[in-house]
């Protein structure tokens, strides 16, 4: 970006309209190179002579504005004529708009401002800078209306007014930086699947999918005929249009026809839906033959697939797989549909290993957590949300602000660049003195305000916070971010002997504090103390964050499984585990002998388990185990997402238990991996692969009879240490193996 470029901003009383930046030049010479930089506080689309620049969308996307905006480079130089028109149509997106469930102006920023500077190359040698300044012109565009929460009008019937002269603004300073994350980009179309009258009399079109995106609409209409869709995710009991869940959150999309053939799109928004409701038509009978449904999400790159012998798991994997994609739109969000869509750091925490295998994220959390760095604060905490909203998401919370740790070592096993490692492990480390400052007790983090585990259902109804001690919680988390950060620091060459000093008080702490004869405890001070909730001792997810963590003695571990599995069965054979302690049961059960009951948990169809939401319906995971129940009632209005990918972080387990493809500690980018597949009759047969940066890695395994064929594949360049029960461990090297055992 040319350093003098201005960033300019409308000067008219434009009302909600998006604001059309314009600029003519002349060549007079023939081009041989040219470059556009574009950027935005807002969101905005680039035309050059009335044709869309780039694949982009909601550009340039979401960052923490008070420290730095992205800009986007495009080769523009097939798109010149002599004389040439530079269009950016402008929104409020997540730079001007409302954010967050309080509904405030996002960084306290009145005006919708651009940023451009257009790079020419002569054939003769000679240049020249097409900058923004106060020379160009605005216009109104067809953008009557455009917010993330509530929709978008596009007025094609509309006429185009000269507003005059765009006006220098002086207060946008973010610093600019190049693109750092993927661009956000337009994917799967997605055909309706029928037309719905619902028992009130409501026009419905089913997509078939919940999803995130747009509708597109082709249509021919009388000018000024409109189109009015509601969106919603889920019908209700009744089958009627059901959006009491959106909270705040219009979600109303108004497209106004020409009078001519108009195919209408949105540019500044997105919606969070699998239904539309249409509110007005101009027609009696629908064509829905005129209806698309397109996905939008950042241009990531699918790595993983996985099948098996059991459909409803295949459903729970297409939900996973599609509820990622729901809420990797730029930043990893909570949710797409409501007045939320934030960067909660505790679900990315949570699901960072399975995104990581279904698709190439690296630039992804590159720039997430670069932002994620930017607002660490001077003494190391993390916020709830990257980026920050203001009065949302700041309380800091163990599991939440850890992502901070465990998000790029995660990232640096999955795709071993050691650069990115180093960028964040200041801020690794930060996190971790951050919890080690905290309190009176040195080496336990207690007394804090957190999320504990969230929406657990050991609690009883309607309870948030589980009934796990939260400072067991968070002294168990700054345990294992300890133990990340002495991996991470020898991965890179550092000295750990600190962290790892610091890692074994914490430790000894911890079991000093909540474990007596190998199970834990009550701590009788501060959370334990509280009455807004049950606080209890041994919890499915306590036992199996101790387990995963390894916070025990080997000596404790039979009676820890041993009493996880009593619990489990005291709970009618499901889970009680929230957002903290799903992510590890199924492995706490598996890595101590307990396939078998790990297995039960995943194939459990009574509530709460994964297959309770596949058998209502569901298309993507649920935030809430039971977020509609067997009566059709929904859990709440609150706080009730259908789009909420956290739980789909079992897929981790699936991909690295059930067909047994783990990354080893010293072999970060799948370069060193152990292959240990963990069977059962009940699936048949299980397959999947994953693209890794040195090729492609498959597995599967079939029942043929009693016995059990294995299929594997390694690419070159990859160590896998094989391990098969009954099998002496055996090391295989690139190539393609069988194995019946």
């Amino acid at each position: 970006m040319n350093s003098n470029a201005k960033w300019i901003k409308c000067g008219s009383e434009i009302g909600e309209i998006s604001p059309d930046f314009r600029k003519c030049f002349s060549t007079g010479k023939k081009v041989v190179s040219a470059k556009a930089y574009v950027s935005a506080i807002g969101v905005y689309d680039l035309f050059i002579n009335q044709k869309k620049v780039g694949k982009g969308y909601m550009e340039p996307g979401w960052t923490s504005m008070e420290h730095r905006v992205q800009y986007q480079t495009y080769d523009i130089t097939d798109m010149l004529d002599e004389y040439n028109e530079i269009s950016i149509i402008a929104g409020k997106g997540w730079g001007c708009g409302e954010i967050g469930y309080i509904r405030l102006p996002h960084n306290d920023c009145s005006a919708i401002s651009v940023i451009a500077s257009i790079e020419l190359t002569y054939d003769d040698g000679t240049g020249e800078s097409i900058l923004t300044d106060d020379s160009w012109e605005v216009y109104t565009s067809e953008i009557a209306f455009s917010e993330i929460y509530d929709g978008e009008t596009v007025d094609k019937s509309a006429p185009v007014v000269r507003l005059g002269r765009a006006y220098i603004d002086n207060t946008a300073k973010p610093e600019l930086i190049d693109q750092v994350g993927e661009f956000i980009t337009e994917r799967e179309r997605v055909l309706p699947s029928e037309l719905i009258i619902t028992p009130k009399g409501e026009r419905v079109i089913d997509f078939g999918q919940n999803m995130v995106g747009y509708v597109e609409l082709s249509i021919k209409a009388s000018k000024g005929d409109r189109i009015v869709m509601s969106h919603a995710e889920v019908l209700d009991k009744d089958g009627n249009f059901y959006t009491d869940n959106l909270r705040g959150a219009k979600n109303l999309v108004t497209y106004i026809c020409s009078g001519g053939e108009d195919t209408f799109r949105l540019r500044f928004s997105f919606r969070g839906f699998r239904y539309i409701r249409l509110d007005e038509y101009p027609f009696d009978e629908v064509d829905i033959d005129g209806f698309v449904a397109v996905a939008v999400y950042s241009d990531i790159k699918r790595t993983g697939r996985f099948v098996c012998g059991n459909d409803k798991l295949n459903r729970l994997y297409s939900n996973i797989i599609w509820g990622q994609r729901s809420n990797f739109l730029d930043i990893p969000t909570d949710c797409p549909q409501r007045d939320e869509r934030m960067g909660w750091t505790g679900d990315a925490e949570v699901f960072c290993r399975t995104a990581a295998i279904n698709y190439d994220v690296e630039k992804f959390f590159r720039k997430w957590l670069g932002d994620m760095a930017l607002e660490q604060g001077e003494n190391g905490l993390i916020w709830g949300v990257v980026p920050l909203i203001r009065d949302c998401g700041e309380r800091i919370s163990a599991a939440w602000g850890d992502a901070a740790v465990i998000c790029p070592w995660e990232i640096y096993k999955a795709y071993g660049n050691l650069e990115m490692l180093r960028e964040n492990y200041p801020m690794m480390k930060k996190w971790v003195e951050y919890m080690h400052s905290f309190g009176e007790e040195e080496f336990l983090w207690a007394g804090a305000y957190h999320y504990g585990d969230w929406l657990g259902m050991d609690a009883g109804y309607g309870i948030y916070m589980g009934a796990t001690q939260t400072d067991l919680i968070a002294t168990a988390f700054f345990a294992y971010s300890t133990s990340l950060v002495v991996k991470a620091g020898k991965a890179l060459g550092e000295d750990t002997s600190y962290f790892e000093e610091l890692y074994k008080n914490v430790r000894k702490a911890f079991r000093e504090t909540f474990m007596k004869d190998g199970l834990p405890i009550i701590y009788p001070k501060y959370d334990a103390l509280s009455t807004d909730r049950p606080v209890k001792a041994d919890t499915q997810t306590a036992i199996s964050l101790i387990l995963r963590f390894g916070l025990f003695e080997e000596n404790e571990r039979e009676g820890l499984v041993g009493r996880l599995v009593e619990l489990i069965k005291e709970y009618d054979g499901c889970m009680t585990t929230g957002f903290v302690g799903t992510p590890h049961i199924l492995h706490a059960l598996s890595d101590n002998g307990r396939a078998d009951v790990a297995y039960d948990l995943l194939l459990q169809e009574k509530n709460p388990s994964w297959l309770f939401s596949v058998n209502h319906g569901a298309t993507t995971i649920w935030e809430h185990w039971d977020s509609i129940n067997d009566e059709g009632e929904m859990w709440d209005v609150e706080m009730n997402s259908f789009n909420h990918y956290a739980y789909g972080s079992v897929f981790d387990w699936m991909f690295g238990d059930m067909l047994g493809i783990k990354i080893c500690d010293d072999g970060a980018a799948y370069t060193k991996i152990e292959i240990e597949p963990l069977t059962d009759k009940r699936i048949g047969f299980a397959e999947g692969a994953i693209d890794s940066r040195n090729g492609e890695i498959a597995v599967s395994w079939r029942y043929v009879g009693e016995k059990v064929r294995y299929d594997i594949t390694i690419p070159e360049n990859t160590e896998a240490t094989l391990k098969i029960k009954g099998l002496a461990p055996k090391t295989l090297k690139g190539g393609s193996y069988t194995i019946v055992k």
